[in-house]
């Protein structure tokens, strides 16, 4: 009851047509497919299958469910949220805590209506309308939650926990994160920016509109772009990877920053080098982008935006309070610290760990605190893993050789070793 029937339905579909990820555990290589990076690929929002219910028919369907309580076709799923924290449940694989209508009423105050809900989708195969709701405010039936083994675990938690070439885990990772990102997205645009009004949710959640009767503004979720850039010494065969005093000990990755106001993404990029590490970049390649909705929760509709830049001096000068370090890496290091990452054991680490919090232990535990990618082998350094850009542009500059069209990265491990996905 609480898997999502559709996924069965539309990803093999989607994600086998582009290859999404091949592999053996115990192979010599990995393959990621950059065309659904995690977080994207939404199975409910894929513009091949229209969706044949509108936001406004969905609603009218919520709110006369709700005032009638009767049951009746299509079938209500509505994935409640607990301070950005989806309800999941463990056996495994990880899934969403879907539950029925009259589950999710028993979790808010009697007077919350169908406004408080926000529109996912609809299966009309599986003959499901999917919705979430942000609990964070009540405290009632969650006991009754923990009796069926469902927890509201962080984002965060669930992304390490994916396994990357299972094709329902990643459509579950990418509808938590859409959903989190517009339930944000309502706590923080609960008054109009133009003239202070209170807003109120429009088209099943959709977008919001100012209640100040001389005014009525409409307000849409807002993108935050952010470009994350590798950039690239070619004459030495190097790549410049960054750290910063929050990441984890010798973990790596690439430059980051916000778009400016007039700015375009290569100005960004050109910019956001030179701040932070004096470096000069002439040529800006674009490689993949990335829905990010684990950011701050001021900003829960982030985009990353992912390029090579290629450097035009090399010498480094490091903006301390931007970064804590920024060196000139070799291929061969990049290539060594891929391999040492073993990102599949930190993943079923991750799963266990979620398994254990929906059983009732470490119920308050931060686990994505806790999260570290290393093997265990004092490697000299390591990068962020295949749920992340910047695993992607790192590894598709360091082996080069077996780039399919830009899009496929694979890369090669020494025999018995598990793989980087």
């Amino acid at each position: 009851m609480l898997i999502l029937n559709l996924l069965n339905l539309n990803l093999n579909l989607q994600f086998s047509s582009s290859k999404l990820i091949t592999r053996s555990l115990f192979s010599h290589t990995m393959s990621a497919t950059l065309r659904t990076h995690a977080f994207a690929g939404n199975p409910l929002r894929t513009a091949t299958r229209p969706d044949p219910l509108t936001p406004a028919a969905a609603y009218e369907t919520l709110k006369a469910r709700i005032l009638d309580g009767a049951r009746c076709s299509p079938d209500l799923r509505v994935l409640p949220f607990r301070s950005g924290r989806p309800l999941a449940g463990g056996g495994g694989a990880w899934r969403l805590g879907w539950i029925g209508l009259e589950d999710a009423k028993g979790l808010l105050a009697a007077d919350v209506g169908a406004d408080s809900f926000v529109y996912l989708g609809f299966d009309a195969e599986a003959d499901e309308v999917y919705w979430a709701v942000d609990v964070s405010g009540e405290s009632a039936a969650v006991g009754e939650l923990a009796a069926m083994k469902l927890c509201f675990v962080e984002l965060r938690t669930l992304m390490v926990a994916t396994d990357w070439v299972d094709f329902k885990a990643m459509g579950n990772l990418a509808i938590a994160g859409h959903a989190r990102a517009i339930l944000e997205w309502h706590n923080i645009s609960r008054f109009c920016g133009h003239c202070g009004g209170k807003t109120v949710p429009m088209e099943a959640g959709r977008r919001k509109e100012c209640s100040n009767e001389s005014c009525k503004k409409r307000i849409y979720p807002r993108v935050d772009p952010v470009v994350i850039m590798l950039v690239i010494d070619r004459e030495n065969d190097r790549a410049l990877l960054s750290k910063q005093s929050r990441f984890v000990p010798r973990m790596w990755s690439c430059l980051a920053g916000f778009i400016e106001p007039g700015e375009s993404l290569e100005e960004a990029v050109r910019r956001e080098t030179w701040e932070e590490t004096g470096i000069k970049v002439g040529e800006v390649v674009y490689h993949s982008s990335q829905p990010w909705p684990v950011g701050p929760n001021s900003m829960p509709c982030q985009l990353m935006v992912g390029f090579f830049a290629y450097a035009k001096s090399l010498e480094i000068n490091v903006d301390r309070e931007e970064l804590e370090d920024a060196q000139w890496h070799s291929r061969e290091d990049v290539r060594k610290a891929l391999t040492f990452a073993e990102y599949k054991k930190a993943q079923e680490t991750a799963a266990a760990k979620v398994e254990q919090m929906c059983k009732g232990v470490e119920k308050t535990h931060n686990l994505s605190k806790d999260f570290n990618v290393e093997s265990g082998e004092l490697a000299p350094m390591f990068v962020p893993g295949p749920f992340a850009i910047a695993h992607h542009l790192i590894s598709s500059w360091a082996f080069p050789d077996q780039n399919v069209n830009g899009i496929e990265c694979h890369s090669k491990q020494p025999s018995g070793s598990i793989s980087n996905l």
